[in-house]
């Protein structure tokens, strides 16, 4: 009795000095959260119609990522539908995991029907609100969801610690279905119809026929305040939001602290992430506030130029009372007011405090000038397209129109396998100069091939992105994988390099992964290559992302151990 009770008792003395290291590490490490995603068509009902939509387990929008900053996150992805499946963890650095970012062909080939792929990712200094999305085709219509990063254990909020957190996610929703649009525009060379609604939480709200029930509602306490994670997951629409009667205060962007601002509107592209903290009035008014989102368009193509709504309601002790409550209206700016686009950009700056400095590479290695617009190509010769002399429009970076290879661009790289797959010889300037925001030049075809920037390791990149008026000025959402960028300074007209550097921020400039380049003007953003891969960039309008409005940077390994890309894992899903 006495041998079994001392023997007990030195196991447990054991296992407490075993687990005690490991809870020092944990403290600081993050542990491994495991999700399954099973993609399975589901009927789902929207503006008076039932149709059958690709989700996540059967939900839409798809199931809530949570994490805290430097977990371990393994998500099994079993692909049941018809259609060959990626999915893109947006924002995410993927430090040495790139074969877990997800664009088709770019760092891995679809899952295919019936096949599954584990995605094996560390969430490394990182912190807010990112999301996840399909990356194949127009499949992210549909395949979408939140992802909250949490601080470490312990770590507060450098803002005052909300009473609720509430993921607000838009969305744009189409009556028909999504590939058949594209793959008919593709086929025509005509422009993809626009959708019929935004949504709101997959909520498209009162504003539209037989909506008034699908409607996301906010409940709000008196005085007490809400962290508001905006997501942009709409397909082809930057927007505008407001709350009516209530201001929001800009506390992050693209999972980056910034210098709070307060505003009535924000704007937020396809893409970008915005939390703002919202205070409810000190007393429960008699009144019901609209949550409502609309375009900001800039180019000449028709729009769907609609409004979603959700609703901001007080707690009431009477609910039957809360529904005669009058709604006031949110007003929102005009369509293409880029005035006021330019003017919130300019206000965001990175927090830029000892606790989260910033990283803003000083030195730059190279410098790039990369122009983003649309121009023509011809058809194939058994097409017949619906532009001038059988031209269908396309889009382009420095004239390229990227060409999506058959197998995955990140296996081509790691194996030596580039012959044939894609070149090094990506222009750093453009082929030719010419008036980028006056009138086009005559000829206004596009190259077209897969092409790449090639760069050392620990490169430190200086890139201005230009707007082009070829077919119309129009602002693009461009996103940057594998990376956050320093957005040093923006402005209308063509970017003149004796005066315009004079302008960049190099004390606390935004630092996103997706940043509007304005119509009609320039952009200018900095980042340092530390991260081995290939990293696609790309308008995250998917219409000019269909039309080849894409490239990709090719980071070789460096010399440390920590600095080399891991094989691929076994399961990398097939071409």
């Amino acid at each position: 009795m006495g041998s079994s009770c001392f023997r007990v008792l030195f196991l447990a003395l054991c296992a407490v000095v075993w687990i005690m290291p490991d809870m020092a590490v944990a403290k600081h490490a993050g542990i491994t959260r495991h999700y399954k995603f099973n993609i399975q068509m589901q009927n789902v009902t929207r503006l008076c119609q039932t149709k059958s939509i690709v989700t996540v387990n059967g939900q839409f929008p798809g199931p809530r990522i949570i994490a805290r900053e430097g977990d371990r996150l393994l998500i099994k992805v079993v692909n049941h539908v018809q259609y060959n499946v990626t999915l893109h963890w947006h924002g995410i650095r993927q430090l040495r995991s790139g074969w877990a970012d997800g664009p088709a062909y770019v760092t891995q080939c679809p899952i295919q029907t019936g096949k599954s792929y584990v995605y094996n990712f560390t969430i490394t200094g990182q912190r807010g609100t990112l999301f996840w999305h399909a990356h194949i085709s127009w499949l992210r219509a549909t395949l979408y969801g939140p992802i909250v990063i949490l601080p470490k254990r312990h770590a507060s909020y450098p803002f005052p610690q909300p009473f609720k957190e509430v993921p607000i996610i838009f969305g744009e929703w189409w009556k028909a279905d999504t590939e058949t649009i594209i793959n008919q525009a593709l086929a025509t060379g005509g422009a993809p119809n626009i959708s019929d609604a935004f949504t709101i939480n997959g909520l498209p709200g009162p504003s539209y026929n037989c909506s008034a029930k699908e409607t996301f509602k906010l409940k709000v306490k008196p005085g007490k305040t809400y962290l508001l994670r905006l997501i942009n997951a709409a397909l082809n629409d930057e927007l505008f939001f407001r709350i009516a009667n209530h201001t929001l205060t800009v506390v992050e962007a693209d999972a980056v602290y910034v210098k709070p601002f307060k505003t009535d509107i924000v704007l937020i592209t396809p893409g970008q992430t915005t939390n703002v903290l919202v205070k409810a009035k000190s007393k429960s008014p008699n009144a019901k506030f609209a949550m409502s989102a609309r375009p900001y368009a800039t180019g000449p193509a028709t729009f769907d130029n609609t409004t979603t709504i959700g609703i901001l309601e007080y707690h009431d002790k009477k609910p039957a009372s809360n529904n005669k409550l009058p709604l006031l209206k949110a007003k929102l700016p005009f369509f293409n007011d880029s005035n006021y686009a330019m003017k919130f950009n300019l206000k965001l700056h990175r927090l830029n405090t000892a606790k989260f400095p910033s990283k803003l590479p000083q030195k730059i290695d190279r410098r790039f000038f990369f122009t983003v617009g649309l121009g023509i190509l011809p058809c194939s010769q058994n097409q017949t397209c619906q532009g001038p002399n059988n031209t269908r429009p396309a889009a382009g970076v420095n004239n390229v129109s990227f060409v999506q290879p058959n197998i995955a661009l990140l296996q081509a790289h790691f194996f030596n396998r580039s012959k044939g797959v894609y070149t090094t010889n990506f222009p750093a300037n453009p082929p030719f100069k010419f008036n980028y925001t006056g009138n086009p030049p005559k000829n206004i075809f596009l190259d077209s091939g897969t092409k790449v920037v090639a760069l050392p390791f620990n490169t430190s990149v200086e890139l201005v992105l230009q707007d082009t008026s070829i077919l119309g000025a129009e602002s693009h959402p461009l996103h940057l994988h594998g990376f956050n960028f320093f957005v040093l300074a923006q402005g209308v007209g063509n970017f003149d390099p004796k005066k315009d550097p004079a302008k960049f921020n190099l004390v606390d400039p935004a630092e996103r992964n997706t940043v509007g380049v304005p119509a009609g003007g320039w952009v200018a953003i900095r980042f340092l290559a530390d991260n081995p891969g290939v990293w696609f960039m790309h308008c995250h309008l998917e219409v000019h992302t269909s039309w080849g409005l894409k490239m990709a940077w090719v980071v070789n390994d460096g010399k440390g151990p920590k600095q080399k890309l891991p094989p691929p894992p076994a399961d990398l899903p097939k071409c």
